[in-house]
């Protein structure tokens, strides 16, 4: 046996006793997305539910299946914290089982470094190779900040969590204890693609020239534009977020990588969700970087790519040109997550341009998404100083070089039919047309 192998077969244990190391009281932290460990957040849940454990602060981002810390029934024992809310999280928050930490996806492995003092931070890997190092498979994003705050570090070995390559290694030696399961990676819902979206998808893949690198963001639009970009030629990608659009655009041969003027011939990404497709993909692939958000949503990063296109979406936008991407009214539904940090890359790229879209109605169309103002308590994701493109099925207005009347008059152009003279007549009540 080898020396990393011994020094694995020393500190393999249970998850039950990973939780009983870790002390009532303590700051603990995981990986974005599928980086969160089951087998230890369910035993340190159960600790909590038995009265071993108490005060755990949990900091978590964008947790897609059940987590025992966005349980109320373990409301008082625990403190949750994350900076993006799922579907999970959601609830939790609208329960008051966990709170929000509004910051810049960018930001966050800085906001650990800066002001928060890490107890544990525990991740699920792909298994260590012979070198003795572990894959944070998926996720890179804030991972190494983690690791490198915190003074315990737990890990769960999943064979399941491809091996990927880039800047999101940690070695056997930095682990204080690891336990192992084979459950099975959560797999994203493939993105239902109505015929708004497809529409939408057609007007933005218009604007992508060929050789342009791309990003897209979350959702059935951005996952439109994806299939119309199928016929494009010699595309590149550096995104926040790998996705199955990414794979199809590859394995059809649409991305190639060649043209991108920084990392030629690699997909840049910092964290992956979708279906087994992705995963199985990703797995010993060298083609695909995986970096920390720090470096993918850095602006000054993404601007040295030429032609950079970034493909976001929204829930509402004002004739300001104010976009809402994160609540419904005071109902928070997300996070900033990367959008401003794309817009800003893309306006700053030469030849460069972000599209912000959404259909142009909800609720079956009884509401317009874009409003005279934004719905009351809505948080402005990304400002009307940086937004390029808004777009929806009736057509793309271009904001960035347009004076306050000219955004309201190409948005109320974009609007649906059914909205546009309620929307001039409050213009003309805000002396905006």
């Amino acid at each position: 046996m080898g020396l990393y192998q011994e020094e694995y077969r020393r500190k393999c244990c249970t998850a039950e006793a990973i939780a009983e190391r870790i002390e009532s009281g303590a700051v603990c932290a995981s990986g974005t997305c599928l980086s969160e460990p089951c087998s230890i957040t369910q035993a340190l849940g159960a600790a909590l539910r038995n009265g071993t454990r108490t005060g755990i602060v949990h900091h978590q981002t964008m947790s897609v299946f059940p987590s025992p810390f966005f349980d109320d029934i373990l409301q008082g024992k625990y403190s949750a914290v994350s900076w993006f809310s799922a579907a999970y999280g959601r609830a939790a928050f609208e329960k008051g089982c966990a709170d929000v930490m509004p910051v810049y996806y960018r930001d966050v492995p800085g906001q650990y470094r800066q002001f928060i003092d890490l107890d544990v931070f525990y991740a699920t890997v792909s298994p260590m190779d012979r070198h003795g190092y572990f894959s944070f498979g998926t996720t890179a994003a804030e991972c190494q900040a983690l690791a490198e705050q915190a003074k315990h570090i737990f890990l769960e070995v999943n064979p399941n969590m491809p091996r990927t390559f880039g800047e999101q290694q940690i070695h056997i030696s930095q682990v204080e204890a690891l336990c192992e399961t084979d459950v099975p990676l959560q797999e994203a819902a493939p993105a239902e693609i109505d015929e708004i979206s497809r529409c939408i998808g057609g007007r933005i893949a218009e604007e992508v020239p060929n050789g342009a690198t791309i990003q897209l963001g979350i959702g059935a639009i951005p996952a439109a534009v994806g299939l119309c970009l199928r016929d494009k030629r010699d595309l590149g990608i550096h995104t926040e977020l790998f996705s199955d659009a990414m794979v199809e655009l590859i394995e059809c041969g649409a991305v190639t990588n060649q043209r991108k003027t920084l990392h030629k011939g690699k997909s840049v990404t910092t964290l992956a969700y979708g279906t087994r497709r992705v995963y199985d993909y990703l797995n010993d692939n060298t083609g695909v970087a995986f970096y920390p958000v720090d470096y993918v949503n850095d602006p000054r990063v993404i601007a040295q790519n030429d032609n950079f296109i970034s493909v976001n979406a929204c829930l509402e936008v004002d004739l300001w040109g104010q976009v809402a991407a994160e609540s419904i009214g005071s109902c928070h539904f997300s996070g900033t997550g990367g959008q401003v940090d794309f817009v800003r890359g893309a306006r700053e790229s030469r030849g460069g341009k972000s599209f912000i879209a959404m259909p142009s109605t909800a609720k079956n169309g009884a509401l317009s998404r874009i409003r005279p103002g934004l719905s009351s308590n809505a948080i402005v994701t990304t400002s009307k100083n940086d937004v390029d493109y808004i777009v929806t099925e009736y057509g793309a207005a271009r904001l960035r070089g347009a004076t306050v009347r000219a955004r309201a008059e190409a948005l109320i152009g974009i609007a649906h039919p059914n909205f546009r003279e309620e929307l001039r007549y409050e213009a003309k009540k805000l002396h905006l047309v």
